[in-house]
């Protein structure tokens, strides 16, 4: 098996901004992957269970020709129906998405927030993944987060000139697409696809740093300190099935001490989604792994 970052097209790239993205964290988690076994051929399937925003996988998918099988999870329905809609009809996605972008760009002030949350109204009636997109690139920080009863509730974000339309992105990413299975559901979900000759990379909401940090409202439930536990289970069950397990999560000493019996790393990373500017910068997260590089 051969490893190559050579590409005649341009390379796809995440088509949301997504809280806790890892575009800043590539070079670091690049770095600790197992590449003598993927070069061996002992590992050649990828499986994600919280894809998110996919820079992780995006990156593994376009650079390191050993993996052959992907298997991308999410339990955020809006997100899984997003991927597969720009998988399996790129063009009916932009054609929505560039119509939306044209009207939002000819109105101004006002009515570009009067346009938002009749968009914004629109996807909570019909889900539609142009919408969502959309609302992505224009709604506050980039967030994606509901209320209890499901309903997208972050407010305009009033920027000036959005990049709401990425085309070409879009059909490489449809592209890219075409290589994974995209699923639906708890992490828990993605075991049957785990095996020996696999590489699992485990992103999920991160334990909160402190009790006002929070961030729960990924989905419509929340991730708590008990689903954090039932990961951590899961993460050391893998293990033991032999799959290359790879982990990012917060520093805190209850990440810490779910993952003692594995090697754990800090890494700093910049704090970008915060409405307070004093509370943006360098944290320290954790990589964690069961296997040497």
């Amino acid at each position: 098996m051969t490893m190559t970052t050579a590409k005649k097209t341009s390379k796809a790239k995440p088509f949301l901004k997504w809280a806790g993205g890892k575009g800043q964290l590539i070079d670091e988690i690049d770095a600790r992957l197992p590449r003598q076994r993927m070069e061996s051929g002992e590992v050649d399937r990828y499986v994600e269970p919280f894809v998110g925003g996919g820079a992780v996988f995006f990156h593994i998918c376009q650079t390191y020709d050993s993996i052959r099988r992907f298997y991308l999870l999410d339990i955020n329905g809006d997100l899984v129906k997003c991927y597969k809609a720009i998988r399996e009809n790129v063009e009916k996605v932009i054609d929505a998405l560039e119509r939306l972008e044209s009207k939002y760009l000819a109105t101004k002030d006002e009515g570009r927030r009067d346009f938002y949350y009749w968009v914004r109204d629109g996807f909570n009636s019909d889900r539609d993944p142009a919408k969502l997109i959309f609302l992505n690139k224009t709604c506050y920080n980039g967030l994606y987060r509901v209320n209890k009863n499901n309903e997208f509730n972050v407010p305009f974000g009033n920027y000036t000139k959005p990049k709401i339309c990425d085309r070409d992105n879009l059909f490489a990413v449809a592209r890219v697409l075409e290589k994974a299975i995209i699923k639906s559901g708890d992490f828990t979900h993605s075991e049957q696809h785990i095996t020996k000759k696999t590489l699992v990379y485990v992103d999920p909401p991160y334990d909160p740093l402190s009790q006002t940090a929070s961030f729960t409202s990924y989905s419509k439930g929340s991730f708590s300190e008990g689903d954090q536990r039932r990961l951590a289970a899961f993460y050391k069950k893998m293990s033991g099935r032999g799959a290359q397990v790879l982990l990012s999560n917060s520093g805190t000493d209850l990440v810490r001490d779910l993952y003692r019996e594995f090697r754990a790393e800090n890494v700093f990373v910049g704090r970008s989604i915060n409405c307070l500017g004093n509370k943006r910068g360098k944290i320290v997260e954790v990589l964690v792994r069961n296997y040497e590089c």
